[in-house]
């Protein structure tokens, strides 16, 4: 069973499993808009599904999710959306797709995404991020605050790529710059930028 609902223009989806997810998906995946997707805490003792389980199935029919958001004590929320053709692929996303692929999950709608993907570039847009190359604009940032750059290089790899990745997807050069500012400010007090801390 799958509850909906309206919230801030966006309708919430709260599956109540992965097979309920799936069914919502293969009916609506052709709607434009986005949606905010329910998922229950871990220790809540409500019914639902894991977060990897809910992205897994997304990409399954071209569809990509974002930063969570709390909802409540028990529950929290995820922005799910149409995956746009110029959106790059992240390392963990490329591999999710891949083993939904052999696991003949994948649906046409997903594979189009994919295809588009590899023609465009955007399949391979991130690979400097996977491997943790820094750009050189966030390394002249990081190079003029020496504590930024002491606690950035220690911050573990999953954490790094993900501030990389959100600095690539800045759709234009002010939120670029606003970005990597935050990340050498925050470093610089040991803290990482672009985190989801769930309370």
């Amino acid at each position: 069973m799958t509850k909906v609902r309206l919230q801030k223009d966006f309708k919430i989806v709260e599956p109540k499993s992965r097979a309920a997810w799936r069914t919502w998906l293969q009916k609506n995946h052709t709607q434009q808009v986005s949606i905010w997707l329910v998922l229950a805490k871990k220790d809540s003792g409500l019914p639902s599904l894991s977060v990897e389980d809910a992205v897994e199935e997304a990409l399954c029919f071209g569809w990509i999710d974002s930063v969570p958001n709390k909802l409540d004590d028990k529950r929290y929320k995820i922005l799910l959306s149409p995956r746009k053709p110029k959106s790059n692929w992240s390392s963990v996303n490329k591999k999710r797709a891949t083993r939904m692929i052999k696991a003949g999950l994948m649906t046409d709608a997903g594979m189009k995404m994919i295809t588009l993907a590899k023609k465009t570039g955007t399949w391979n847009a991130l690979n400097d991020i996977t491997k943790l190359t820094l750009p050189a604009d966030l390394k002249s940032a990081l190079v003029s605050n020496q504590k930024a750059a002491t606690n950035f290089e220690a911050f573990p790899p999953s954490v790094k790529r993900g501030i990389l990745e959100w600095i690539q997807n800045a759709k234009t050069e002010t939120t670029r710059a606003k970005r990597i500012f935050e990340t050498v400010e925050l470093a610089a007090k040991n803290i990482r930028a672009n985190q989801y801390t769930r309370r």
